[in-house]
């Protein structure tokens, strides 16, 4: 059941959202070659417990880490390791909290050095898809609208549109309804009212769509081993404009400053 959720509920989801945004760029400081997937997860960690929060999954349905570190063509849920980043790697780090009885919950693909103009663009690509689902998530649209969206915009630039992985609503749970998937038709789909709580997030591929799961029984990857990226952003449902819970804001400054 899709949950319709209060002026103060959709406060609390924002302070956890910003808390996810402001540990995404702590890691952005640190990202660079020589630096293991482990040593962010650690910095991940203390960073929300001295926010006052709690990982939001670590331990989720036996989840054994703060993050989701996926490198390359790990698509998503890529463990935290003893991996060394390397010069011309991507990243894509998916973080969650949980206070208040609530979830916070974003994601960014960062660049390790220097990246390839063609890992760049479908860096550049994806981000850009996410937002333009951002715009069509607005009262009265559909889930469809979104998905149409970020998938012609990346079907355009030649990429392909992970389709067994899709965004979902937020609250009281981590995944809750509705799914909010990354290709669609324009029309079809749950009506957006104002209240939902969502995450969009696509997952775009350079190569073919089609991914695997690895022996480890969480890091997806694509099946032709070309990189793939990742972002996502909470939102809250209103008329004429989404409300974005959480930011790349925090995280861009320090990219920048780099």
């Amino acid at each position: 059941m899709i949950q319709i959720r209060t002026t103060e509920e959709i406060e609390i989801l924002r302070e956890n959202n910003l808390l996810v945004s402001k540990t995404l760029a702590q890691l952005a400081e640190w990202i660079a070659p020589g630096v293991t997937t482990d040593k962010l997860d650690k910095i991940a960690y203390e960073f929300i417990h001295d926010n006052g929060s709690q990982s939001g999954f670590l331990g989720y349905q036996g989840y054994p880490k703060t993050l989701c570190t996926s490198v390359n063509e790990q698509v998503v849920h890529g463990i935290p390791s003893g991996y060394q980043l390397k010069e011309g790697d991507i990243v894509s780090i998916d973080c969650g909290v949980y206070k208040n009885k609530y979830y916070g919950d974003s994601a960014y693909t960062f660049a390790v050095g220097n990246i390839s103009r063609e890992k760049q663009k479908l860096l550049d690509v994806t981000r850009k898809s996410l937002l333009l689902g951002v715009e069509m998530a607005v009262e009265g649209n559909r889930i469809g609208d979104i998905g149409y969206a970020v998938q012609t915009y990346c079907e355009a630039n030649d990429f392909s549109v992970v389709r067994e992985l899709v965004g979902h609503g937020l609250g009281t749970n981590l995944h809750e309804a509705p799914e909010v998937p990354n290709y669609g038709r324009r029309g079809k789909g749950a009506k957006l009212a104002e209240g939902m709580v969502i995450c969009i997030e696509p997952m775009i591929n350079m190569g073919r769509k089609e991914i695997v799961q690895e022996s480890d029984g969480w890091t997806i990857r694509t099946s032709d081993r070309k990189p793939s990226a990742h972002y996502e952003l909470a939102i809250a449902i209103r008329k004429g404009e989404a409300d974005k819970l959480s930011t790349f804001e925090f995280i861009e400054e320090i990219i920048n400053k780099k």
